[in-house]
């Protein structure tokens, strides 16, 4: 078990804190960790890909999960595998492919580790299939404030614990050990959609056409555009392809999953690279370069995972970072997704790296973030009047019974996570059984009044 001192931050490459950072090999180093924890607590942390700062701990101690990282099991006729929590969905994937399985939940990147995953319920384009990642934990070990180790189900004795701690960012425990239920396919590859659409009217209404007859769907939207086409976007759909459906030179090895990292962006980009002659020019070529097409076959990285390919991808938004601004609405508040960007539009906001999609039903994790509606996601360059603007669509999303999801979220306040959070209460009773003295924290429960 290794220790050292250093900065942290979130995704985003906002607000840094320094913490005494100690990686463990073991769950036993994990209990002695908590127990050698100082008066700020101690917090969980995995490859770093939340946004904010629900992996920092100022002052505190970090547990780098990545040490914990063996692939026990892997049963291809269940499909049920048992994992470490600093087992990375690539890695995972890696290994189970070849058995013909796939994890049913993956988000944008597949960098991140499974206890990351479960501390946030992840999301992914396929949620309106199959849910969040809390769905397909089976079990779970949990180490809790007092070093004891806890197997939780969902509808064991500890059931209640279980579905706090999917969703509630480290802070009921740290989670060493999985069981997943994986799904079984025939290749590793998807049969796509696209459509090039021109406007975001025409885009939400075509997204809302037949989605169920997918497996993953997104769009896409041009953020920059204004007038008669605004909003317009790519929607991408896809089933998973079978081994007839693809070409011959695929079908001789059809789970084949390369997806190397071609290059990493240095640290040198200055602040203000993207503006909004290069946001117009990025979203121009976007756009044209997914044509209207059907029937096409693509891989893992081409259809989920293009920015996987780019090594720290985040440096390019320059050494002041970005914030990613997400949130879910009700489904008949779609208006709610053009107010938010006529509302960027009008303050000069320019985001490229946008997605909109339908959540299905949401589970029964108290801070779990999905529930059934349109979630929209912009990545905005930090810079003057992004605070203000911030609050102002915060408002407006919560006035239409939405929320922000705490994986992506970086600057809102307490009372914005009450009013979209109304099972909060609850989480913190069920957190207070179990970690009484606050032995958990981070810097996001501590700005945000969640313990």
């Amino acid at each position: 078990m290794s220790s050292r001192t250093t900065s942290l931050h979130g995704w985003g490459r906002t607000a840094p804190t320094v913490a005494q950072v100690i990686t463990p090999n073991r769950p036993e180093d994990v209990a002695a960790a908590i127990a050698a924890a100082g008066p700020r607590g101690v917090i969980a942390r995995g490859l770093g890909r939340s946004y904010g700062d629900p992996a920092q701990n100022a002052g505190g101690t970090v547990l780098d999960m990545t040490g914990l990282d063996t692939v026990h099991s892997i049963d291809a006729d269940s499909g049920r595998v048992v994992v470490d929590a600093g087992v990375s969905l690539d890695t995972l994937m890696r290994r189970a492919l070849p058995f013909g399985l796939w994890l049913p939940v993956l988000p944008g990147t597949r960098q991140v580790t499974i206890g990351g995953a479960i501390g946030a319920d992840i999301h992914g384009k396929a949620h309106h299939v199959v849910g969040s990642f809390g769905n397909h934990v089976e079990s779970m070990d949990l180490v809790t404030a007092d070093g004891s180790l806890r197997t939780l189900t969902p509808d064991g004795e500890d059931s209640e614990l279980f579905w706090a701690t999917v969703g509630g960012m480290g802070l009921t425990g740290v989670v060493v050990r999985a069981t997943l239920r994986l799904h079984h396919v025939e290749t590793a590859y998807f049969k796509v959609d696209t459509e090039q659409i021109d406007n975001l009217g025409d885009l939400m209404a075509r997204q809302t056409l037949d989605d169920e007859k997918y497996a993953e769907s997104v769009s896409w939207f041009d953020a920059v555009t204004t007038g008669e086409h605004f909003g317009r976007g790519v929607l991408t759909r896809a089933n998973h392809a079978t081994v007839d459906d693809l070409p011959p030179k695929l079908r001789r090895d059809p789970l084949k999953f390369d997806a190397p990292q071609l290059l990493t962006v240095p640290d040198v980009f200055p602040p203000g690279l993207l503006n909004k002659v290069t946001g117009k020019i990025f979203s121009e070529l976007w756009y044209r370069k997914s044509p209207t097409r059907f029937g096409a076959i693509q891989n893992i990285t081409q259809f989920l995972h293009p920015l996987d390919i780019i090594g720290e991808w985040n440096r390019g938004y320059g050494p002041h970072g970005f914030l990613q601004y997400q949130f879910v609405v009700p489904l008949e508040r779609g208006d709610v997704i053009r107010t938010v960007l006529e509302r960027m539009t009008a303050a000069g906001k320019v985001s490229a790296l946008n997605v909109l999609k339908r959540f299905g039903e949401g589970n029964r994790a108290p801070l779990s973030f999905p529930k059934p509606g349109w979630t929209l996601c912009v990545d905005i360059p930090v810079g003057p009047g992004l605070g203000a603007l911030c609050e102002e669509l915060d408002e407006i999303v919560l006035d239409a019974g939405g929320r922000h999801y705490l994986a992506k979220e970086s600057r809102t306040s307490p009372e914005a996570i009450r009013r979209g959070y109304p099972r909060l209460d609850e989480w913190r009773k069920i957190r207070a059984t179990v970690d009484p003295e606050g032995v958990f924290a981070s810097d996001m429960s501590r700005r945000l009044e969640l313990t």
